[in-house]
């Protein structure tokens, strides 16, 4: 699942009160250093390829997170996260904090901000969030396209799509904002981490302009750090191709729209995927103790001819949706569903869940 930390879903009626739960445990002499995070648990039915529901109750990113920032001079400070998940529903099964989520440390200031570390890509924030960054499901997007031609062979170098980075992103300038990065492999890597086994660097990049209550963001991404062979050695090259999209978004009080245009240009010949997206979150507050989150959004997708992203076909609709409701500015539930549109109703289901933000 594709989560923030303190989830988006009371963003709407709670404003930036989410943010608030962090506690901050060391502040002096310009040093500032917190800790946050969440437990998040649910139970879902999802079918699987046979179109058989399967159910289970499970962690749905349970984080615990750390930020620091020192002010170096008042024009320039450093700063770091650190994030860790834990398997909430069996934690003493799963022996505790035992994954990374992302780690980073960087500069801000004047200048803009640089990062070096692992965090989202930034076609991740930008681009696909605006339209499902909800609490279970999402809409497809052009990062699964990337990955499905080799999806039945053994896959290397694609656990590690957050890692490696560095980022520098612009200061804002009358409304608009760019970031450019890149992703570095070294020929010291392990198989797993580095696809092609070569001294490999990515670039990706992206604009945002934003006017009032409206903002429209585009990004690019090389992949480039996806071509290889399958196994290393001998088997087929596989060449990623390249991946942006563009989205518009407008808010009008506790409203937000999105619009997107995502697509996967494959240099495979037969694994173009196109995606075309509307979203809308409402943040409703009937009264000072029932308020949450209404969203939902439709995405048409369109790949090429006996390309494997969507078993076959050459077009699907999917539809996903759900509501949240606040039980305290730390605390809420949610129920989700999700339509794929895929042979078998593979990947349609339900989920309900709470989160509880500290």
């Amino acid at each position: 699942m594709k989560k923030t930390l303190l989830a988006t879903a009371i963003a709407g009626a709670l404003g930036a009160s989410a943010a608030a739960q962090a506690a901050t445990v060391y502040n002096q002499d310009g040093t500032q250093l917190d800790i946050y995070g969440n437990i998040q648990i649910a139970y879902s039915n999802v079918n699987d390829e046979n179109g058989d529901g399967r159910d289970q109750v499970e962690d749905n990113g349970s984080t615990i997170g750390f930020s620091g920032q020192h002010i170096i001079n008042p024009g320039l400070t450093g700063y770091f996260k650190a994030e860790f998940e834990h398997n909430a529903d069996e934690e003493k099964a799963n022996g505790g904090i035992n994954r990374g989520d992302q780690a980073y440390l960087g500069l801000k200031g004047n200048f803009g901000d640089a990062r070096l570390g692992s965090w989202d890509p930034l076609i991740d924030d930008w681009v696909q969030d605006p339209i499902s960054n909800n609490e279970y499901f999402d809409v497809s997007d052009s990062s699964g396209a990337a990955l499905s031609p080799i999806a039945d062979n053994v896959i290397y170098g694609t656990s590690d799509r957050e890692g490696d980075k560095f980022q520098y992103m612009s200061p804002v300038w009358a409304g608009f904002q760019f970031a450019v990065g890149t992703q570095y492999k070294g020929d010291a890597e392990e198989l797993a981490d580095n696809y092609n086994q070569d001294s490999n660097a990515s670039f990706y990049g992206g604009v945002k302009y934003a006017v009032g209550a409206f903002s429209i963001a585009a990004v690019y991404d090389d992949l480039d750090n996806y071509d290889g062979r399958y196994d290393g050695q001998d088997g087929a090259y596989y060449e990623s191709g390249d991946q942006y999209g563009v989205t518009a978004q407008y808010t009008i009080d506790t409203l937000r729209l999105a619009a997107k245009v995502e697509r996967f240009d494959s240099e495979q010949g037969d694994a173009d995927a196109n995606f075309y997206a509307l979203g809308a979150r409402y943040g409703y507050a009937l009264s000072d103790s029932f308020a949450g989150d209404i969203y939902g959004a439709y995405q048409y997708i369109d790949v090429d001819d006996g390309s494997t992203f969507l078993n076959g076909d050459d077009s699907a609709n999917e539809i996903v949706g759900g509501v949240t409701y606040n039980i305290s500015p730390a605390m809420y539930t949610f129920i989700e569903g999700a339509l794929r549109d895929r042979s078998q109703d593979e990947g349609d289901g339900i989920a309900v869940g709470a989160v509880y933000s500290f």
